[in-house]
């Protein structure tokens, strides 16, 4: 008998027929690319936007790729002359340079006869003049973003705010969720109802008074501002306390009866055990505190707090918006992002298919 083959591409060309191709896997494919198109088209067209010149972004019909003109060095002129495709009365096209335009006057060069006698064309007399493009990827928009605002210093804020929430999110959700499973007293699925109850409050609810909480108590234009507040979420401690259930209860009586505190059991048997679930809140946290926009953007006032996102805010002006800037720095954002997701993907699967089995 034949072993199966193995590997990335036998895995891409399963067949649900066997070895004949029918209706199921056409429609499967069909359905799965889509969802490619959908899910990864945007942010491949916004990572070629970021390459693209400030002037090419209003190009009409858009160019996938990032694109410039192309010019041609020729014996006589100092600088490069631009490329153009001319099309003439008689219907032929010939690749020219343009010397100079003054008006709808223009003057070109062929760049295989530099020596010839320069052409003077009238543009309304022309079937088409069209520029003559070549894939280029424009870095300047990274470096010009970069050193267009003080980005190492949001983004040392943004990394600060990203990280403390995280371990404070994941520590107190992880005692919480402890108390909510594996302690039995009167109450205790009320209190969860409740809690769960609250994400149906819009968050445009408790802006004013968890800002009013926050001036009380003096952590306005502070980090601790921006990192407390949303330290314990409902959906942290119901994805934590139902993949709790899920550890046997005789584990920790036997931790128990062996004299193991309840710190110890919390620290040495229930977190280990509930890594999966703590992975895959992690990178939930992780992305909500490090696209967040409005919170910050009310508590910091003081630009040398500012996260990135906030920072993204002065490139757009009452009369000028810098999107070839915003585009490239937004790039730079979603590189920690993409970076964590890679790193803990692994435990999504695990820590979401086995939440809620006992």
């Amino acid at each position: 008998m034949a072993e199966p083959r193995r590997g990335l591409a036998a895995f891409l060309t399963r067949k649900h027929g066997g070895a004949r191709i029918d209706l199921a896997d056409v429609l499967t494919y069909l359905y799965l690319l889509a969802g490619v198109v959908v899910m990864f088209g945007p942010v491949l067209w916004l990572v070629m936007s970021s390459f693209k010149a400030q002037s090419n972004l209003f190009d009409f019909p858009p160019s996938f790729l990032p694109q410039k003109q192309d010019t041609a060095v020729i014996e006589g002129y100092q600088e490069p002359l631009p490329l153009y495709d001319i099309t003439f009365a008689d219907g032929t096209t010939r690749r020219l340079a343009q010397v100079r335009r003054v008006g709808l006057q223009v003057t070109m060069v062929d760049p295989a006869q530099p020596d010839a006698q320069p052409l003077e064309l009238n543009i309304r007399e022309l079937q088409g003049r069209r520029e003559v493009k070549r894939v280029f990827f424009d870095l300047s928009n990274y470096t010009g973003g970069v050193q267009s605002f003080p980005f190492f210093t949001y983004l040392r804020n943004s990394v600060i705010i990203t990280v403390v929430a995280t371990f404070v999110t994941l520590l107190i959700n992880s005692m919480a969720a402890y108390g909510l499973s594996k302690f039995r007293y009167r109450g205790r699925d009320t209190i969860f109802l409740i809690m769960i109850s609250t994400l149906m409050v819009p968050i445009s609810v408790i802006l004013i008074p968890a800002f009013l909480v926050i001036t009380k108590v003096g952590w306005n234009n502070s980090l601790w501002g921006v990192i407390i507040p949303g330290a314990a979420t409902p959906t942290g401690v119901f994805l934590l306390r139902q993949y709790m259930l899920t550890i046997p209860d005789e584990l920790l009586e036997s931790a128990r009866i062996d004299g193991a505190t309840e710190w110890r059991i919390y620290w040495q048997i229930i977190l280990p055990l509930a890594s999966p679930a703590l992975a895959v809140l992690a990178i939930f946290s992780v992305m909500w505190r490090w696209n967040d926009f409005l919170w910050p953007l009310i508590v910091l006032n003081r630009s040398e707090l500012f996260t990135l996102q906030v920072g993204l805010n002065a490139f757009q002006g009452a009369l000028n918006v810098q999107w070839h800037y915003i585009l490239a720095m937004t790039v730079l954002t979603l590189l920690p992002i993409t970076v964590v997701f890679a790193l803990l993907q692994r435990y999504i699967t695990t820590g979401i298919a086995t939440t809620g089995m006992k």
